[in-house]
């Protein structure tokens, strides 16, 4: 993922950044479960994408977002439509693997539209909100993570030695 622009410094940005790369992550999974045929895997792989995607979904729908759709609203607006496109497939297996037998076949193009979402997010939407926001606007984008919190536990402090 992107790491040139510095965006990741700030701690709302980092926390998205890390929830992208967990998903990338498993998108990895569903990929080998589907090329083994493994569609209750793929339903539990699916469940979990969701589960990580309910709160930095809500982050970026309720923080970031209505802070940048003003100066950018047909790719705030793209960015959200996605968001609905990507929960409806992932949503197909909330209560286990689904019946529809051509689901699996969806969740894989589903997932490939979510990882070129993640890219437009990585290489324009961060860097735009680097440069566009102001420091009470961060705080309340945090606002909005405190509030929905993240499955993914936050990163260990560095020290210098």
């Amino acid at each position: 993922m992107c790491e040139y622009c510095g965006c990741q410094a700030v701690t709302a940005i980092g926390d998205l950044t890390r929830e992208h790369d967990h998903v990338v992550a498993l998108i990895g999974d569903v990929r080998v479960a589907h090329t083994a045929g493994d569609t209750d895997r793929m339903a539990g792989l699916a469940r979990r994408i969701a589960a990580v995607l309910a709160p930095h979904t809500a982050v970026e729908e309720q923080g970031l977002f209505p802070l940048l759709a003003a100066e950018f609203p047909e790719h705030v607006a793209t960015l959200e439509l996605e968001h609905r496109q990507v929960e409806a497939v992932l949503g197909a297996a909330a209560d286990g693997t689904p019946a529809d037998p051509g689901w699996p076949d969806r969740l894989i193009t589903t997932l490939e539209v979510l990882r070129e979402h993640i890219l437009k997010e990585q290489d324009g939407v961060f860097p735009a909100a680097l440069t566009s926001l102001s420091g009470s606007d961060w705080d309340g984008v945090n606002a909005v993570r405190a509030r929905v919190g993240s499955l993914l536990a936050a990163p260990e402090a560095t020290s210098a030695p």
